[in-house]
């Protein structure tokens, strides 16, 4: 057909929505081309219209802002608030190490959002650099980027394929994996005109992205760039945003809950102070600024940092990758995992583990006996014979091929039949590909005994192309009726197993058969071998603790529902007889079916899933309040993984697409692993929540001496100076709450159901236990030694304490006792905080070593303080009388008794119900 005048190809556009399954006349029609391309003046003009063939990011990013809004997060605000109130408390040293805090969190999370990013800059790297193209009539090589609907491209075994077009001429085996999500090879060939289905199963369509893995084929050009299915998945990757996670609102709440705090307390104390206390102004104010210091954690945010970078690390030891610090916390909060099969739940290892012929059935360790009978080894020979993939040949070589024919070659190795890859091309005469809709391919081959006709495939397809069977000693004997039900009953028993089933079968012939009809017809059936991707043995375990903690687990896979379905049931993923949803049902589902299917199954499998029917799925999970956490390797995956909770990507079988829309990378794609990371998110959300709890629980020993200096209108001593406060809040407090950060994990973590996607991490218990019960009992003990201290020294409400008054240096010891039993009680704090449940017994007294030291520092420091005379003059300190000392030693006990006395009793209630 002659290429028709392309003068109106910038006038008139490409129609949208046209079928490249068309008839291939109504196609060039529709393209403006014909069968031999383009001239490169009418392509260079389409490329002008059209764009470059390459996926963009839609719109573009506005760096500076996203910068600032990492400045002005809630959190980092009452930094920078404490920071000024540390400048103006004459701490200059302390305001900048808080600035320098700010802005190393405000670096660290704008790097990590330039990450979400990069998912479409690999998906790119799909594409190859340069093309194969028929221009002017002639063939060229051209920059992929320049290809053009309407041109004529070759395709070449090895070669990725630069765009989606339509065969013209020839076949191809092509790898649609990271498409599809299927690992068999399908074959695409020109002259099918069938426009019914997903145009990804269309037989003569190729896509840009995937790969040829044998055959040659000529095709025309009819979508690139963003136009293209992989551009389409690109385009619903970046429609989906990223949200925040449940830490990173948490963090928002917590630090406007803690910015109210300081704030209602300093406008509150201040005037009391000037007007019940009788307070100077200037005196007033230095204290409100105290107290708002004191209020405001500043190691709020480097103890959270740390507890995520320890969970990280953590990971990345038992083979999981974290992108971003946050979704190490949100993992401990996923309710439902969106599991893949093959390579995660699986060893992506198919291995025969049966074999049948008419000399019985062979299972387990007899497949690989070498003696075995002659139709056994004519069995094993023919799938040698009718294969393309090739074992290694040194012992650190790797096989290459499809995992099915592997299969098959190890198990004719192992029965002593000759699997070198030299001797194919020299028996081969012919061969005709596989082809999914017959599910048959044949090779013609020749050796000593002549010419044969070599089949395998699915053994339906085989009985039914099979006229005759081989028996035990090798001789044909007639394929009656009754033997033909018994073959399919076998087959079936086997199936339903979740095996995968191979039958061979093969006939003389005398010359190379012209057609496939030809070919495949009165075959002798040898008969056929059940092949296992078998789980791997430590997933059972994690599937069973994903039940135990409350995890939903939910197989999406783009296998046949019947494998699929016999796995999941296997390692303990669903009840026997799960629900197998198939792709195109969920597709053709309206979004309330949807989520009521998934809210009223629990066994459920989706089965030959699509890209949008993972998204969909996500998407129904967490309106319904649940935090999803999805796997996937494929490039179709992209889009689930980015808009699901917790994005997990194969680090080895997995693409560079979903390595990059992720959040966390297996390297070892073991769903064990998963688990793991999800107990690793339970415990950094844990420690998260005792730091803060330790952080609170000294807010009401530190305001309570105000409240009671205020409410006696100053016949009360001040109890405690605005830089002692400092010294506490800055000083002892901060290495033992980043300790808390290291914590580890409580028993029983895994035994607890997850946590609702709104659910705080500030809650009312929490509350209660730290202002109104360690707070309150630390306050209690903190103003008796104060007032125990001055009554020995002989005071009495009124009498005056200040510089040159006879009680001045006693009034210094009491202000002393209570610095030092803030700290002797955050001693006790420190070890309640340490569980929320279960007695401190059972975690070890010294198993968290870093607490301990940071113990070890703050009495250290109070030490000091008390005892130097340089810093004594600085914080007002005197040391108190041996005796007062040897009261403090009582005051960890007594915070963190009364607390342990507590769970205990909670452990009973609910031991009890």
């Amino acid at each position: 057909m002659a290429r028709r005048p392309a003068r109106d190809a910038r006038d008139r556009p490409l129609p949208a929505g046209h079928d490249p399954r068309q008839p291939i006349d109504q196609l060039l029609e529709d393209l403006r081309t014909g069968l031999d391309g383009l001239s490169s003046a009418e392509a260079g003009q389409r490329l002008v219209q059209y764009g470059p063939n390459e996926l963009r990011r839609q719109g573009g990013t506005r760096w500076w802002r996203d910068l600032v809004r990492q400045l002005v997060h809630p959190l980092a605000l009452v930094l920078w608030v404490a920071a000024g109130l540390a400048w103006a408390a004459s701490t200059p040293v302390l305001a900048a190490a808080i600035v320098v805090v700010i802005l190393i969190n405000a670096a660290f999370a704008f790097a990590q959002e330039r990450h979400a990013e990069h998912a479409v800059e690999a998906l790119n790297r799909y594409l190859p650099q340069q093309a194969s193209v028929l221009r002017d009539r002639r063939r060229q090589q051209v920059d992929a980027r320049h290809l053009v609907p309407g041109d004529v491209v070759f395709i070449a075994e090895g070669e990725r394929i630069s765009a989606d077009a339509r065969l013209l001429d020839g076949s191809i085996e092509v790898d649609l994996s990271a498409m599809t999500g299927e690992s068999q090879p399908v074959y695409r060939a020109a002259g099918d005109t069938s426009t019914r289905g997903p145009l990804v199963q269309a037989s003569n369509l190729a896509f840009s992205g995937t790969a040829c893995l044998g055959g040659e084929a000529q095709a025309m050009v009819y979508a690139t760039g963003m136009r293209t299915e992989l551009g389409r998945i690109a385009a619903l990757s970046q429609r989906v945003g990223r949200e925040e996670s449940p830490l990173e609102r948490q963090v928002k709440r917590v630090a406007w809950l803690i910015a109210a705090v300081a704030g209602i307390a300093g406008a509150i104390f201040f005037p009391i102070g000037v007007w019940a206390a009788g307070m100077p102004i200037s005196d007033a104010f230095a204290f409100a600024i105290g107290l708002l210091v004191a209020n405001v954690p500043e190691g709020l945010l480097p103890t959270i940092t740390l507890a995520l970078a320890v969970g990280v690390r953590g990971l990345a030891r038992r083979g999981a990758v974290v992108k971003r610090l946050s979704a190490v916390e949100t993992l401990g909060s996923t309710a439902v995992i969106c599991t893949d099969k093959t390579g995660t739940i699986t060893e992506n290892k198919m291995r025969v583990v049966a074999a049948w012929s008419a000399a019985g059935l062979i299972e387990k360790a007899d497949v690989t006996r070498r003696e075995q009978p002659a139709v056994v080894r004519d069995l094993a020979r023919t799938g040698v014979l009718c294969s393309n993939a090739q074992l290694g040949s040194g012992p650190d070589a790797e096989a290459t091929g499809d995992p099915t024919e592997i299969a098959l070659l190890r198990f004719a190795e192992g029965l002593g039949v000759d699997t070198s890859p030299q001797q194919r091309p020299q028996c081969r005469r012919g061969e005709f590909h596989f082809d999914p809709k017959l599910r048959l391919m044949s090779t013609v081959d020749v050796d000593e005994h002549g010419i044969w006709l070599h089949t395998k495939g699915a053994p339906e397809a085989v009985i039914a192309r099979s006229t005759t069977i081989a028996g035990a000693d090798g001789r044909e004997q007639p394929l009656d009726d009754t033997t033909r039900r018994h073959l399919t009953e076998a087959v079936t028993a086997q199936a339903a197993k979740g095996m995968r089933l191979i039958a061979a079968a093969r006939r003389p012939v005398s010359d190379v058969p012209a057609s496939r009809d030809e070919a495949e017809r009165d075959l002798c059936f040898l008969g056929w071998v059940a092949m296992l991707d078998p789980a791997r043995p430590e997933v059972t375990d994690a599937v069973a603790r994903c039940h135990t903690a409350g995890i939903r687990i939910i197989m999406i896979t783009g296998d046949h529902g019947l494998t699929a379905a016999a796995i999941a049931t296997k390692v303990g993923i669903t009840a026997p007889n799960p629900n197998v949803v198939e792709g195109d049902r969920v597709d053709a589902m309206p979004d309330d079916e949807l989520t009521d299917l998934l809210a009223h199954s629990p066994d459920l499998v989706f089965a030959r899933s699509s890209p949008e029917a993972k998204l969909r799925i996500a998407k129904a999970l967490q309106n319904t309040g649940h935090v999803v956490a999805m796997t996937g390797d494929g490039v179709n995956d992209a889009p689930a993984l980015r808009r699901a909770d917790i994005g997990v990507a194969m680090g080895r079988t997995g693409t560079d697409v979903t390595r990059e829309a992720a959040t966390l990378v297996l390297t070892d794609d073991n769903f064990a692993t998963i688990v793991a990371a999800v107990q690793s998110g339970r415990q950094v959300y844990d420690n998260v929540r005792k730091f803060i709890l330790y952080i609170f629980a000294h807010a009401t020993p530190e305001v309570v001496p105000f409240l009671v200096f205020a409410l006696s209108g100053g016949t009360v001593p001040l109890p405690l100076t605005v830089l002692q406060i400092l010294a506490i809040d800055l000083g002892t407090e901060t290495l033992p709450a980043l300790a808390l950060g290291r914590e580890p994990a409580e028993p029983g973590l895994m035994n607890r159901p997850p946590r609702q996607r709104g659910s705080t991490i500030i809650d009312r218990h929490m509350l209660i236990r730290a202002w109104g019960y360690l707070g309150i009992i630390s306050a209690v003990l903190v103003m008796a030694g104060f007032f125990l201290t001055l009554h020995r020294a002989g005071w009495r409400p009124g009498a005056p304490t200040g510089p040159g008054s006879p009680l001045h240096h006693a009034y210094r010891q009491a202000t002393t006792m209570t610095f030092l039993g803030i700290v002797a009680c955050q001693v006790g704090t420190a070890l309640a905080a340490r569980t929320e449940r279960a007695s401190l017994r059972s975690v070890g007294l010294l198993t968290n070593r870093l607490l301990i030291w940071g113990i070890a520092f703050e009495l250290a420091f109070a030490a000091a303080i008390v005892t130097m005379p340089p810093l004594q003059a600085i914080f007002g300190t005197a040391l108190p009388d041996p005796a007062m000392l040897a009261i403090l030693i009582a005051f960890p006990v007594l915070v963190w008794a009364p607390d342990e006395l507590r769970r205990a009793v909670l452990r009973h209630r609910t031991k009890r119900r």
